[in-house]
């Protein structure tokens, strides 16, 4: 198969995976999602989503830092044409695809050659390959012609030309079967022992095996929590009836879907803080009625204001952070959903403007 019809017959299988601390790619395998241990950055629970996976939360069951392995659990749908672990040994000059959701461009698929079947990194191999993956690739597979997997994307040398390297099939295949062996979930993988470590059994963080400090099961005790004004506007949300979980896309950034329309949140390292929607793109003809329209409006709205950019319309709130309040965030963001929502319907029904394309709609 070629690279684009390889992408159509699997991509039911992609994962994108966010946290707090950036994005990456995960894949299904049987009924586990396999990924980077970077990846999910140490976290019990991550946010997933994919073609037929509406955007949810997902535990992560498995743990590997020193394979740089993670496995997340959730119910879904077998996919119609399921991923499977390749039975071939990998040889230099093999075609090697990469899919994944680079930079946030979900679902893109790059193709090249094994460069070298296996590279040695510390006590690991690697597969070296010149097709490009970047950041938001990592955890995503890493198929031969036939589609199977043959590795997961796992690192690239900065500031080189396509240098990426992806963890062997076998390895995941070894640390698959283990996993399902122990039949318990939280499972942490010592990286000095290799003994994998029911997660309750671990005591002030320290593998009960060998003694040594176990980084990762930190990380999973402390989980995320978001502190000053970001703690604040995810208190503010959640006093809206959002979950700030699944809203959240970074640290100091907010996704929520309202009706029709959708707001962004960022909170910027200036102090700024802007809510926004992009509502519709004015339409060719009777520009003056909608212009007139949005002025008018703009009157009787307080918090927001309407502005266009590049012939976008746009409903926003901005704010300092030193003068937000809970009161006043609560206020004004729930304004700023239902006006945005209210708008977009207007707008477009009204005044035939364009309604705006998103990413997952295509």
């Amino acid at each position: 198969m070629n690279t684009q019809a390889i992408l159509e017959t699997y991509i039911e299988n992609i994962i994108q995976i966010m946290t707090p601390f950036g994005s990456g790619t995960g894949f299904i395998i049987d009924d586990l999602i396999v990924t980077n241990s970077h990846v999910v950055s140490g976290l019990k629970e991550v946010v997933v989503s994919a073609k037929k996976i509406k955007r949810t939360i997902a535990k992560v069951v498995y743990d590997d830092p020193y394979y740089d392995l993670a496995f997340i659990s959730i119910d879904f749908k077998a996919p119609q044409n399921p991923l499977k672990l390749s039975a071939q040994l990998v040889e230099d000059g093999d075609t090697a695809i990469a899919i994944g959701h680079p930079y946030g461009l979900n679902y893109t698929a790059t193709e090249g050659i094994v460069s070298k079947a296996s590279r040695l990194q510390g006590e690991l191999e690697y597969i070296q390959i010149d097709a490009a993956i970047n950041p938001g690739n990592s955890g995503g597979p890493l198929l031969n012609a036939s589609g199977d997997v043959i590795g997961v994307n796992t690192f690239i040398i900065q500031d080189s030309n396509n240098l990426g390297f992806s963890l062997p099939y076998y390895y995941v295949d070894e640390a698959l079967k283990n996993y399902k062996n122990k039949n318990i979930q939280n499972i942490i993988k010592c990286s000095s022992c290799k003994n994998l470590i029911d997660e309750k059994d671990i005591i002030n963080d320290y593998c009960p095996v060998c003694g040594i400090k176990l980084e990762v099961a930190k990380l999973r005790r402390k989980g995320y929590n978001p502190i000053g004004k970001t703690k604040l506007l995810e208190e503010i949300l959640s006093s809206l009836n959002i979950d700030v979980t699944l809203a959240r896309r970074s640290q100091a950034s907010w996704r929520v879907d309202y009706g029709s329309a959708r707001i962004e949140i960022s909170y910027y390292d200036n102090g700024i803080i802007i809510g926004e929607s992009r509502l519709c793109t004015i339409p060719q003809e009777k520009i003056a009625d909608i212009y007139d329209y949005l002025l008018e409006e703009n009157k009787k709205l307080s918090y927001l204001k309407f502005s266009i950019n590049e012939n976008i319309i746009y409903i926003s709130y901005l704010i300092v952070d030193s003068s937000l309040t809970l009161e006043e965030g609560k206020v004004a963001f729930e304004r700023l959903f239902k006006n945005s929502d209210k708008y977009d319907d207007i707008l477009i029904n009204k005044f035939n403007a364009i309604k705006q394309k998103r990413d997952e709609d295509n």
